[in-house]
């Protein structure tokens, strides 16, 4: 009889020496054999080695022999009758359990090879990914080999061509790039994955399993055998069995600090591995993860060579005759590019072909990606002539001014490691990121994600794709884009202004002319202008609007700073462009267009675009309504609400009622409306009632009469939803909005109850940890108050509320919302109805930076 008790102590306490043991942290490949292998031997041994009529197989990880800390233990049955071992098979199972093994089980017969092969492709690939444990040997081969007995070649075509599909459904799910910030170690591109789904493809194809009974894991022995099938160079093994390791051994360490399986590296996860690994300290989270982007990359790159070569492999060639020299060392036949060159490629010879793939949309064959690959390896250590470095330019410069497909080119070119060899200063932009900013790639990807964004703007039917098809200096454009983060590297703060002399000085090496240099220098050096304008400044002031467009020389500039900023956003994050954003910018841009091009100034422009509507009113009005424009002190009322909203703001007024509340749908937001008496704290409460009632402020616009009527607009999400607001939940937001007006809402005790309430789901929302930092902008009118913190639930309440306590009047708040980052700006008065005196700053800095940190 087995003690389970005792075989359990045993098995856990082992297993728990293992987890502990510093010298197999180091080593992924000896950790997960070490494990997989005592997993092994406690099954075994539980098993008691008696004749079975089934086969016991070890599947997944564990078959491969690269069991991570927490990875399911996942058992196959392989039975000839199910129900003949069905007893049998379940009271191990409950053994196993009983004995502290978690395993995970199927049970198959030989009726599901045929069932699985043509409906489910990922149970099916666990067919042939197994491991003898025990049992019947026989039933075992007969099941191996009925599976590939059962496989046809066109079965492998179409199974094939399912792996390729299923790539590209992960990479959709978990991310397609190598180099998002907070990647899936398995799953996203570069992942563990990759690498399996290689070695599927290649198990299916060549009828072969890869599971030997060496004590090695699978990774390393399919490598080798690829190497020893002349598959793959020896540099090139060497390189992806060490990037694989190191993953490896990333998602072990993952699976010990989280004590569970865990296979997403978060910023906090990042940061405690990188402590784990010893990497230095201060540059410690961007050296590892710099690490961790390389070996992704190298995992990825490797898989898509693998499945190139396995695409033309099973695909019925293209007849000779349809290939064409383009010139004496490329042939193009079909969409495929290969070389007739046999010696290693030079830097020019390299961009030419990746010209030409850009041009005819082409990709390499298996053996010009190779050749690439091993040519650049070379060239990484080598020297190459400036004769060479000039041609290698003008290939450079004709890639940028393709008509299309560029973006995607110099995605290519950067995989492979060609553009850090022509522009040595990308090379620090390469695996470079901000920690716990609402960015979602490296910088490199950033730039080349944001090419390809507006490269997608040709022939849309909307303001930015008529104007980028109609752009015909798209060159300026992608060098902008290229160089406008180049210097983060060097310093975040004032990046802009060395990217625009790092700009100049490698154009200038590159043969561009001096209004070239100018132009893209510019752009760089003003790329973040545009974006902290429109979203936090108020686009009716019109001193706003005549700083803004005194920076343009010409309407050209503007088109172009316009499509970057565009470009530079539309890149970080997908929820970061947003409708709102995009409208914010529209309107900074045509506002300032019809400022250059008619030669006018802000105070023009928008008296001339507000003066038709009184007339036009009050043909059917009293004076009533002209008095009611008069007396608001902001042109900008009359853009903001219809002509029908302004007569219905006017009749609410007349009620005399203490507080009116209107609720409106638009795109993306619901708008409140709110019209009451002025009063003291009045916008810091209302901002607490519509932070109690889980709602998340994007915009406030404040607009007050001479007699103290205030008229408020509140642009609103769901904070969980981030969609409009449910209309079920409008009458209890009126409701408490009429109670705190006429004092019979508690707010400080309902805001604490809904941080209370909110606070699991709001550290899930709300990630990023960070300083609070205060600046001050002076203006004609008023002191603008700019807030930049990490986002939390009642932000803005709590800031309203500080700045009515130190007496400061807010005219208009502008919420600028990046993932977890947040910039409120403000424009306020003293309680003189005074800008702010510059000595009190500081004062106000401390007051409100401590009431922020107190909800942080």
């Amino acid at each position: 009889m087995i003690d389970t008790a005792e075989i359990k102590k045993e098995f856990l306490s082992n297993r728990e020496k293992l987890f502990k043991n510093p010298q197999l942290h180091k080593d992924a490949f000896k950790f997960c054999v070490a494990y997989s292998l005592l997993v092994e031997e406690n099954i075994l041994r539980i098993s008691g080695m008696g004749k079975l009529n089934f086969a016991l197989a070890s599947a997944g990880s564990f078959s491969r022999r690269e069991l991570s800390p927490y990875s399911d233990i996942d058992l196959m049955f392989i039975v000839k009758d199910v129900e003949e071992n069905q007893s049998e098979i379940e009271n191990f199972v409950r053994m196993l359990w009983d004995c502290g093994i978690e395993v995970s089980h199927t049970v198959r017969d030989f009726f599901d090879i045929e069932k699985f092969l043509n409906k489910d492709l990922h149970a099916f690939t666990q067919f042939f990914e197994t491991r003898f444990l025990l049992g019947s040997e026989r039933v075992y081969q007969e099941w191996n080999d009925t599976i590939f007995s059962s496989i046809k070649n066109t079965n492998v075509e179409e199974v094939i061509y399912d792996f390729f599909a299923d790539i590209q459904s992960r990479y959709a799910k978990y991310g397609r790039s190598a180099k998002t910030l907070e990647p899936n170690v398995k799953f996203s591109a570069g992942g563990l994955r990759d690498l399996h789904a290689v070695e599927w493809m290649y198990s299916l194809k060549n009828k072969t399993l890869l599971t030997e009974q060496a004590e090695v894991t699978q990774a390393e022995s399919f490598i080798n055998r690829l190497r020893k099938e002349g598959l793959c160079s020896l540099t090139e093994c060497k390189s992806v069995l060490e990037s694989y390791k190191f993953i490896l051994n990333i998602r072990n360490i993952l699976h010990l600090i989280s004590k569970q399986r865990n296979d997403r590296l978060e910023f906090n996860s990042q940061q405690k591995i990188a402590r784990f690994f010893n990497y230095k300290k201060g540059s410690s989270l961007q050296d590892f993860m710099k690490q961790y982007f390389k070996a992704s990359n190298t995992i990825n790159r490797f898989s898509k060579t693998m499945v190139r070569r396995f695409d033309e492999e099973i695909t019925h060639p293209l007849s000779e005759f349809l290939a064409m020299n383009l010139d004496d060392d490329f042939i193009l036949k079909g969409n495929t590019l290969s070389t007739t060159k046999k010696d290693l490629l030079t830097l020019s010879d390299i961009l030419r072909a990746f010209y030409y793939r850009g041009l005819y949309s082409a990709r390499f064959d298996e053996g010009l990606r190779s050749l690439t690959i091993e040519s650049i390896s070379h060239l990484e250590n080598s020297e190459y002539s400036a004769s060479n470095h000039q041609k290698s330019s003008a290939f450079f410069r004709e890639i940028l001014r393709l008509n299309r497909n560029v973006g995607e080119t110099l995605v290519n070119m950067n995989e492979l490691g060609v553009l850090h060899l022509l522009l040595p200063e990308f090379r620090d932009l390469v695996g470079f990121f901000q920690a716990g900013v609402y960015h979602n790639y490296t910088a490199d990807e950033h730039t080349l994600v944001a090419i390809t964004n507006v490269e997608n703007l040709y022939g849309k039917e909307n303001e930015l794709g008529r104007l980028y098809t109609s752009l015909k200096e798209k060159e300026i454009l992608y060098l902008a884009i290229m160089f406008h983060d180049i210097a983060k590297p060097i310093s975040v703060s004032g990046h802009e202004i060395i990217g625009a002399e790092i700009a100049s000085s490698v154009m200038y090496r590159l043969g561009y002319e001096e209004k070239e240099v100018s132009q893209v220098s510019f752009l760089v050096q003003n790329h973040l202008v545009m974006e902290q304008i429109a979203f936090r400044r108020n686009l009716s002031d019109p001193e706003t609007l005549n700083n803004f467009t005194s920076r343009f020389s010409s309407v050209k500039e503007l088109d172009l700073l316009y499509l970057l900023t565009y470009a530079d956003l539309s890149a970080v994050n997908p929820v970061v462009w947003t409708e709102w954003k995009s409208d914010l910018l529209a309107e900074l841009y045509r506002k300032s267009r019809a400022m250059l091009v008619d030669q006018i100034t802000g105070e023009e422009l928008l008296f001339s675009s507000v003066i038709n509507f009184p007339q036009k009113s009050l043909e059917n009005s009293d004076s009533s309504v002209q008095e009611h424009i008069d007396s608001i002190d902001d042109i900008s009322y009359t853009q903001h609400f219809t002509e029908e909203e302004i007569m219905q703001h006017l009749k609410e007024i007349e009620k005399g009622l203490v507080i009116s509340v209107f609720f409106k749908e638009l795109n993306v937001f619901t708008n409140i409306t709110i019209i009451a008496k002025d009063s003291p704290s009045l916008l810091s409460k209302l901002c607490g009632v519509l932070s109690v009632n889980d709602l998340n402020i994007h915009d406030a616009r404040i607009f007050t009469r001479k007699d103290g009527i205030v008229i408020d607009s509140f642009n609103v999400t769901d904070f969980r939803t981030h969609k409009k607001v449910d209309t079920e939940r409008y009458e209890k937001i009126e409701n408490d909005l009429k109670a705190v007006m006429e004092g019979s809402f508690q707010l400080v005790q309902e805001f604490r109850r809904m941080k209370s309430k909110w606070w699991r789901i709001e550290n899930k929302f709300f990630k990023r940890t960070g300083k609070v930092k205060i600046a001050f902008e002076e203006h004609d009118k008023y002191t603008i108050l700019d807030v930049f913190s990490p986002d939390r639930l009642g932000l803005l309440y709590q800031i309203t509320r500080k700045l009515s306590e130190l007496g400061l009047s807010i005219y208009l708040a502008k919420i600028s919302t990046k993932a977890d980052d947040v910039v409120d700006s403000f424009y306020l008065l003293d309680r003189n109805n005074k800008k702010v005196s510059q000595n009190d700053y500081e004062f106000i800095k401390s007051e409100l930076t401590t009431a922020i940190e107190q909800i942080l």
